[in-house]
């Protein structure tokens, strides 16, 4: 069953000096089934940032619709898409978006505080997610007093203590170091392997390899994708790499 539905996706911008008409989307469509793990891909200004934006409702698309769970986002009113996101959508960032005045227990509290959750639940939900990824040594300390890699995991905590129907990732091991990403990585793995679909805009050839589908995002359209089948990580690896390629040389898939 599909959790997620893109038909026919369209974004313009237009230009602040000169009116001129900016297409960041032309004609996206796919759909990701529940239980996934996907990868987006693709050159800088390819348009994935702004693909990410429209799924999160923090952008809304010129036409073409995002249907989540069967609901189409836009007819989502503007004072409830807050919510919404909160109750549906988990996101994991780059920069890990913690509050350095909170603890982590406080910062991975946050959207069930926001959700009007009574502390005791938000506790009974807490202590198998921290166990699960590590960090329950962890909870009463600040952001600024722990490592890139439990930061990022403190933010896949906060991810997934609403029980999102999809996380959205953007560039999750962008600032990690390589053994903090390889901890991501499998932590993102275990988590897809329990049931939590999960959709991830990255650069790394290495993260996008462990996926289990890769689409390729060129000039606003989706251009190929890969599935993972019975290939191994180095398998995927290689043909992720070999698929880059041909976009940056301008060749044609097959």
């Amino acid at each position: 069953m599909s959790v997620l539905e893109v038909n026919g996706l369209k974004k313009v911008y237009t230009t602040r000096f000169g009116g001129n008409k900016v297409e960041a989307l032309k004609n996206v469509n796919f759909t990701v089934e529940n239980g996934e793990y996907v990868a987006i891909m693709g050159e800088s200004g390819s348009g994935k940032t702004t693909l990410l934006n429209i799924l999160a409702a923090l952008d809304k698309p010129t036409a073409g619709c995002v249907k989540l769970d069967g609901k189409d986002m836009s007819e989502i009113k503007d004072s409830a898409l807050s919510s919404f996101r909160r109750d549906n959508l988990g996101f994991v960032f780059q920069e890990f978006n913690l509050l350095d005045t909170f603890t982590i227990e406080d910062n991975i509290y946050l959207p069930l505080v926001l959700a009007g959750k009574s502390y005791s639940e938000m506790n009974v939900r807490l202590k198998p997610i921290a166990a699960k990824l590590g960090i329950l040594d962890l909870l009463k300390k600040y952001p600024y007093e722990v490592s890139g890699g439990q930061k990022q995991r403190a933010a896949v905590a906060r991810a997934l203590i609403t029980n999102p129907k999809i996380i959205l990732a953007d560039e999750p091991t962008g600032a990690l170091d390589s053994k903090a990403t390889d901890e991501l990585l499998r932590l993102f793995g275990e988590i897809n392997r329990n049931g939590q679909t999960v959709l991830m805009v990255t650069h790394s050839v290495k993260a996008a390899s462990h996926t289990g589908r890769v689409l390729f995002i060129k000039d606003g359209e989706i251009f190929h994708q890969i599935y993972r089948g019975e290939s191994t990580n180095e398998q995927l690896y290689q043909k992720i790499s070999d698929t880059l390629t041909m976009l940056a040389t301008g060749g044609e898939n097959q």
